[in-house]
């Protein structure tokens, strides 16, 4: 299979931007009220799915560097997807390997929320679940670590580090969400209904604006490559000395 580079990107993009749309409208209360329970449930089942879309898209992106080392003419070229393989030394790989099977525990709990026989105030299936959220955190720690300057040897981009660190954000308010909805089996009460959602939207929100910086980063990265290719072009051009 050949995608454009660019458009693999804005695909990501796009769906991580929808999936937090969802998750970050299905937070909140008068959304919830407005539509009742179960198509609540709904709205953050879609969510969840457009999640693992985006992120089964991103592994690809990150397991096929001819995806990401393009310049502005090289972006529209079709490039051929790479098969499947194991890159443990790259942290943008794992950050990517980490978070697709996070997404896919989103999908369970919510899944699960469509079929609940149970009153909201119960129980909060719909909500981001530890073991998808510990995958996040692991997911968001390896994103830091790819764009930091240990990695690259130089200063960070600021827009690839903002990324990074609002999906980090995210990761932790998910967690936060996560905690404070265990139902406490003496009471049949929530931990904490208030923060429960109030991590989802926030966090949803801090991947929502992630999302939607991955179009400048993309921008940015192309003016990044485009006078090291010249430059380059220049050393391949210069007459050997005699």
């Amino acid at each position: 299979m050949s995608v454009r580079p660019v458009v693999l990107n804005a695909v990501i993009a796009w769906l991580f931007v929808i999936g937090s749309a969802c998750f970050a409208v299905g937070a909140l209360p008068a959304y919830a009220q407005a539509v009742g329970a179960p198509a609540d449930s709904v709205t953050f089942f879609v969510g969840s799915v457009f999640f693992t879309a985006a992120s089964f898209a991103q592994l690809l992106q990150a397991q096929t560097p001819a995806m990401t080392d393009v310049d502005a003419a090289g972006q529209h070229a079709r490039r051929p997807l790479g098969p499947w393989v194991g890159r443990p030394r790259d942290p943008g790989w794992l950050a990517a390997v980490t978070q697709l099977p996070g997404t896919v525990f989103f999908n369970a709990s919510t899944f699960a929320a469509l079929s609940a026989v149970v009153a909201d105030e119960d129980q909060r299936v719909w909500r981001p679940d530890v073991y998808g959220s510990t995958l996040f955190l692991v997911s968001s720690a390896f994103g830091v670590l790819a764009v930091s300057r240990r990695v690259l040897g130089a200063p960070p981009p600021p827009v690839p580090l903002g990324i990074a660190w609002l999906n980090m954000a995210g990761s932790v308010l998910f967690m936060a969400s996560a905690i404070a909805s265990y139902v406490v089996p003496s009471t049949q009460q929530a931990l904490d209904s208030r923060l429960s959602g109030a991590g989802t939207l926030l966090g949803a929100l801090c991947f929502l604006v992630g999302a939607a910086l991955l179009f400048p980063a993309w921008r940015s990265a192309l003016r990044r490559r485009e006078p090291s290719r010249a430059a380059d072009g220049a050393r391949a051009r210069r007459p050997r000395d005699a």
